[in-house]
């Protein structure tokens, strides 16, 4: 399982993990596209193509914008 929080919105949930799941994967799960949030794995900024272990802590960082 994968644990993710999404910050600013209170949502907390675990992801089941697949082989080869990347963060785009993840971020789609939660409602998210690489466009609208960055996201944290175990603390660092990660890539959307970059692959997910098993037991990661993801956080989404929701994209603000407007004027």
């Amino acid at each position: 399982m994968i644990r993710v929080k999404v910050l600013g919105r209170g949502i907390e949930r675990e992801v089941e993990w697949r082989k080869g799941m990347k963060v785009a994967d993840v971020l789609r799960e939660v409602g998210f596209n690489t466009e609208s949030a960055i996201a944290k794995v175990n603390g660092r900024i990660a890539l959307e193509d970059e692959k997910i272990e098993d037991g990661a802590m993801v956080e989404v960082i929701p994209v603000v914008s407007g004027g």
